[in-house]
């Protein structure tokens, strides 16, 4: 009984102390120097109102309602056009793979009355085909979880970076540089940043 209502007294106490450490450590964080507010230095402010969370979240319920979060309309056909792909591909393969399953099975159970629709193939050819196309709707199955998740991750992402300014102070250009006697023609990209204000 003694050794219980110690415990008990020990569990406590340390329960007051980690709640009050908790509390002092709050505090220092509050008062560090980085926090502190200083006249004439711009503290960072995202300029977005979105909230990249509820971005991912509303493209995990339903694909495209992120984009639409964050204003990106020109996205949803193409979200939408390759889910429909997607979609396409699975269904494709599983009907053939049932077709040549169906076929293999008709070939194989030694009953007379079940005909083979496929009757140029033979068992081990009907088999390969019903396995290859099994094959191929489960590599589907998969680019169809990541196009999902490359969805909610497009969402999540564009919602961060729409709080970016990208005004024209900020450009890349195409870039041309004439041969010289000591360079080669030179064809790609140049970034401008303009400083001036």
């Amino acid at each position: 009984m003694l050794d219980t209502l110690i415990k008990n007294s020990i569990c406590v106490i340390l329960f007051i102390f980690a709640t009050l450490s908790l509390r002092a450590q709050n505090e220092v964080i509050y008062q560090d120097s980085l926090f502190l507010e200083t006249p004439g230095i711009e503290t960072f402010k995202s300029k977005s109102k979105l909230d990249p969370d509820r971005s991912a979240l509303y493209s995990a319920v339903l694909p495209g309602l992120g984009q639409m979060y964050n204003k990106q309309y020109w996205k949803l056909p193409i979200i939408y056009g390759g889910g429909i792909l997607i979609g396409h591909l699975i269904k494709y393969n599983q009907d053939y793979y049932t077709a040549f399953r169906n076929a293999w099975i008709a070939e194989t159970d030694g009953d007379e009355s079940t005909v083979n629709p496929f009757s140029g193939f033979s068992e081990s050819s009907l088999q390969r085909r019903a396995e290859q196309f099994q094959r191929d709707r489960d590599f589907m199955i998969i680019i169809g979880v990541v196009y999902y998740i490359l969805n909610i991750v497009d969402a999540h992402v564009a919602a961060h970076l729409i709080e970016f300014d990208i005004n024209d102070e900020l450009a890349i250009l195409p870039s041309y540089k004439e041969q010289t006697q000591y360079t080669v023609r030179n064809i790609g990209m140049s970034m401008v940043i303009n400083l001036n204000k």
